[in-house]
């Protein structure tokens, strides 16, 4: 059966994968988005205007997968080369259509009110673009007073340095506007852990359906790939890789087109739980410390946490949690033997160790053909990897090698 999910749904557990980069502070889209609807809401839009500047402010990072980018974010006011994570979100979000809307203001989101280009971008967009930056900065501003609740303590001290840049950073506009809504406590305790898991909750019950495809589903599992691929130079094309590795195994083994779909959709998605890692683990050239190997490790729990509400990625859930598990039971995160494992799992696994071995990386060469035909043999005589899925894969390892190596040419809105 065709592959069908309600696109809002997936859009909303994604989003918690763009959060996860805070590591420490993993709700600042959603508080973004919150707010920016908020001033929406008071300045009399329609509920279709708000639901999209919620939804505009829960991706406006998109472009962000670094966790030392993401300290400027929280911790700077300004600061050079802000407008790169706009320009790449731009770029990821341009060309797919139910998203498309978004791009231009994501562009702009980190674009000074006096410094706009006012006679090449529509003046909506811009309006919209420097609310986001407007309620960004607030939330930067916040930052540190929400671990110990200490927030509404400073809220007037945050209003006043929002003031200061009317003008300059802000439309004055927008700063009166903001100054209306968050003179009342309630636009500050919204951003409270437990109001933001309501109003998420409330949000989806109350939004349109958009039931989406395979091929939409595809293009917006490639758009995250990218995201997950792009937080380390070590890891660059890796989900892709995984992606269509797993897609060449599971035709070759027989699996239906539908499920091979479903697959490839999980290799795409399998490391998203790696945006919660610190950079300076990923980015390690040499073995990792044993408390570094605990972190890394949380990495596919993270991924089933992200996934595991979708409705109709029940299966893509499991596949992409389970990348290593291991068929004795010693994988991670949760034990399971080979009689719990699925077979595509299975597949997913050999796929995510095959591309890591063949794949060139800033501190080594990838292997040879012979050398990672000897690996994986020996992973499956010793047991840890499923036998009929590595006998598939070294029957052409030539042609394994071809799949997992791919260009952002293969990606969907990719050039080579």
């Amino acid at each position: 059966m065709t592959l069908f999910a309600d696109l809002r749904q997936v859009v909303y557990a994604l989003s918690d994968a763009l959060d996860l980069v805070g590591v420490d502070d993993v709700a600042h889209g959603k508080r973004v988005g919150i707010m920016a609807a908020e001033c929406g809401r008071v300045a009399g839009l329609p509920e279709a205007e708000t639901a999209f500047l919620l939804d505009l402010g829960m991706l406006h990072d998109i472009g962000v997968s670094s966790t030392r980018a993401h300290c400027h974010l929280v911790e700077k006011f300004d600061w050079d080369g802000s407008q790169v994570h706009c320009e790449v979100g731009h770029a990821l979000l341009k060309g797919f259509a139910p998203l498309e809307a978004m791009a231009e203001p994501v562009r702009y989101h980190h674009t000074r009110w006096d410094s706009r280009p006012a006679d090449s971008v529509a003046p909506d967009t811009l309006r919209v673009a420097n609310l986001i930056y407007l309620v960004d900065r607030v939330d930067a501003l916040a930052a540190s007073h929400y671990a110990d609740n200490t927030l509404l303590l400073f809220t007037d001290e945050i209003r006043a340095r929002i003031a200061e840049h009317a003008g300059t950073y802000f439309s004055p506009e927008l700063v009166a506007l903001f100054l209306d809504a968050s003179h009342a406590e309630a636009f500050w305790l919204r951003l409270e852990p437990r109001s933001i898991q309501a109003r998420m909750v409330e949000s989806l019950a109350e939004a349109r359906d958009y039931p989406a495809g395979t091929d939409e589903l595809k293009h917006l599992a490639a758009i995250f790939a990218r995201i997950v691929d792009a937080k380390s130079p070590f890891t660059a094309e890796h989900s892709l890789g995984v992606a269509r590795l797993s897609r060449h195994l599971a035709e070759r083994l027989g699996v239906p087109p539908d499920t091979c779909d479903k697959l490839e959709i999980a290799g795409m998605l399998h490391d998203l739980g790696k945006l919660r890692i610190p950079d300076e683990i990923l980015d390690k050239p040499g073995r990792l410390d044993a408390a570094e190997r605990k972190i890394i490790n949380t990495h596919s729990y993270e991924t089933y946490q992200i996934l595991h509400g979708i409705r109709g990625f029940e299966e893509i859930t499991r596949w992409a949690a389970y990348h290593h598990e291991e068929p004795d039971g010693s994988g991670y995160p949760f034990h399971l033997t080979a009689a719990d494992m699925p077979f595509e799992a299975a597949i997913l696994r050999v796929a995510d160790i095959f591309q890591a071995m063949v794949q060139v990386r800033p501190y080594r060469q990838g292997l040879g053909n012979a050398e990672v035909s000897d690996f994986i043999r020996r992973l499956a005589d010793d047991g840890r990897i499923d036998p009929r899925v590595a006998d598939t894969l070294l029957a052409d390892v030539p042609a394994a090698r071809h799949a997992a190596s791919p260009t952002l040419a293969d990606l969907p809105g990719g050039e080579g």
